[in-house]
């Protein structure tokens, strides 16, 4: 079946071509060469449109046990935003933490047709995937959290080697169905079981005897050794601590080369000037990043509202609990793993540090010049929702509207950012860039975030207007592998999805090794660690993403 989406301006950054009026043909669900002599079977007219590749969020926590526990806190969240009225498919509700369809049809609704769980923590990778697959209408995958796990920093600890660390790596990638490795707080959380309060960059953890530095880089030789597309994920040292802009900047100079994505940044990007000891650490942290091409970012942005987070850094999250809004939390250890916290939070515009903290993600975005290693998140639900994003995109795109925010804020917050003086407005080949064609490059998805011959058919048609906002909410037309999702905002078509991950080649040795571990340590049998190819995405497996050795 050919379809063809007509005349549209086209911003397709991957491919070269930025508002380029042209057809886009799409074959069996990929995208085509266009050969006007052959005919379409479906025509959708884009004239007054603005046509992009799907969008793809690389840093959602989308599913698996916080995701869930983060479901079962927050029934306020439930019955603020209850189910809609309607019998279409039956979503459920929720917006902090929706549920797992509400989930998938809220995010085709803008225009997103892949998403990624930053945070599966082995134990739980199996409930990760039951939950993804649940998810219609977007592709997604998992980040595996490692540097706290056991069997690791025994590993490290015992001088095993780098080897043995590689294999291990890829061990748990292929075990766990993972497609890249996200470090939380690099042995913070395995202190934190020891008593240990605190664990910055160069600071021994109080059992293994091991430094988040010498964790983080063994990780980093790991994957790049194996070839996995995205560089180590690091949710660093010292989350939301003020001062901790200098962790970050000296995490950045402790990657020897190896490329580095630092998620999150807006929480690590604190100083401690001024009479409130707060301040902001953005322009530092910019700088950096300008000045280290092998460095990428994704922000965590703060958009004001109820909200909760969540999050395997259960040392950050223990810290946090006194201010929960509403007076709940969760802490929960993971043996031998990691561990989690959930803490509601309401993030107020009146509010110094909450306002402070929105402006540093906003100065983050404008201040860091290439699009191409900044990220557009929220660290859903953390920053705030993934529904924020179109907002997010406003203020990006529309200076007038951004300064008019604000002067809406805490006076001493205004007086402490430079945000009002910055002039760049994104344009829509930038928004592109951060929302579709740098996390696929980054993720190594050679098929998505761009619309050239070859891509799967995720296209995405906005009807162009000022109010960038009302634009990015509701799309006009989405088609996933070329098939009408969501028309006029609405979800008219639920589709199921993939699920990515990598397959790097490791000793056969380690198996032997995982088996006499698991009897040992965990009391589970190896096998039954070990996640099937049948047991992703309801039996049709993983979509295998390239490693590169």
């Amino acid at each position: 079946m050919r379809v063809r989406v007509s005349g549209g301006r086209v911003f397709d950054p991957a491919s070269g071509l930025v508002d380029v009026v042209r057809d886009v043909v799409i074959e069996d669900g990929r995208v085509v060469a266009d050969d006007p002599t052959l005919p379409s079977h479906q025509v959708h007219d884009a004239r007054g449109c603005v046509v992009m590749a799907g969008g793809i969020d690389l840093h959602s926590h989308i599913a698996g046990g916080k995701v869930n526990l983060a479901r079962l806190l927050m029934t306020n969240d439930r019955a603020a935003f209850p189910e809609p009225f309607g019998d279409f498919c039956g979503c459920g509700g929720g917006q902090a933490a929706p549920t797992t369809h509400l989930t998938g049809c809220r995010y085709s609704q803008m225009g997103y047709t892949a998403v990624f769980e930053p945070a599966v923590v082995g134990a739980n990778a199996r409930h990760a995937h039951l939950e993804m697959a649940d998810i219609p209408n977007i592709d997604t995958g998992g980040f595996l959290v490692l540097g706290n796990d056991d069997a690791l920093l025994r590993l490290i600890a015992q001088g095993e080697g780098q080897g043995a660390v590689n294999d291990y790596v890829a061990w748990m990638l292929r075990a766990t169905q993972c497609c890249a490795i996200k470090i939380v707080n690099p042995g913070g959380i395995s202190a934190f079981k020891f008593n240990g309060r605190s664990l910055d960059l160069d600071e021994q953890g109080p059992f293994y005897g091991l430094t988040p530095r010498r964790i983080l880089t063994t990780l980093q030789r790991a994957v790049t050794e194996l070839g996995v597309p995205h560089p180590i994920h690091l949710h660093g040292c010292n989350l939301g601590i003020p001062g901790n802009i200098a962790t970050t900047l000296a995490t950045i100079g402790a990657t020897d080369g190896f490329p580095l994505h630092l998620t999150h940044v807006q929480f690590h990007s604190y100083g401690t000037a001024g009479d409130r000891k707060f301040s902001s650490g953005a322009a530092e942290l910019a700088a950096a990043v300008n000045a280290n091409p092998h460095i990428s970012v994704d922000v965590g942005q703060v958009v004001f509202g109820q909200t909760v987070t969540a999050s395997a850094d259960l040392m950050a999250q223990y810290r946090n609990h006194g201010i929960a809004d509403p007076k709940k939390w969760i802490g929960m250890d993971i043996e031998c793993d990691a561990a989690c916290g959930v803490v509601p939070f309401a993030y107020r515009d009146k509010s110094f540090v909450n306002a402070l903290q929105w402006a540093i993600g906003l100065e983050l975005f404008l201040l860091i010049e290439d699009p191409w290693r900044v990220f557009l998140t929220t660290d859903h639900p953390n920053g705030a929702p993934f529904t924020s994003y179109p907002h997010l995109i406003r203020l990006l795109m529309d200076r007038d509207f951004r300064n008019a925010q604000l002067a809406r804020l805490h006076k001493a917050a205004r007086a402490h950012t430079n945000l009002e003086s910055l002039t760049r407005e994104y344009t829509l080949e930038e928004i592109a860039i951060v929302t579709r064609a740098a996390p696929a490059r980054t993720l190594g998805l050679k098929d998505r975030g761009h619309l050239a011959p070859g891509a799967v058919g995720d296209v995405v048609l906005y009807e162009d207007g000022a109010d960038r906002e009302a634009m990015f909410s509701a799309p006009r037309l989405v088609l996933k592998d070329g098939r009408e999702i969501v028309r006029n905002g609405e979800v008219v078509a639920l589709v199921e999805g993939r699920t990515f991950a990598v397959k790097p080649d490791y000793d056969p040795l380690m198996d032997k090794r995982m088996d006499r571990w698991f009897d040992e340590a965990i009391g589970l049998k190896a096998k039954h660690f070990r996640i099937a190819e049948g047991e992703i995405r309801n039996g049709h497996g993983p979509s295998c993403v390239e490693c590169a050795p």
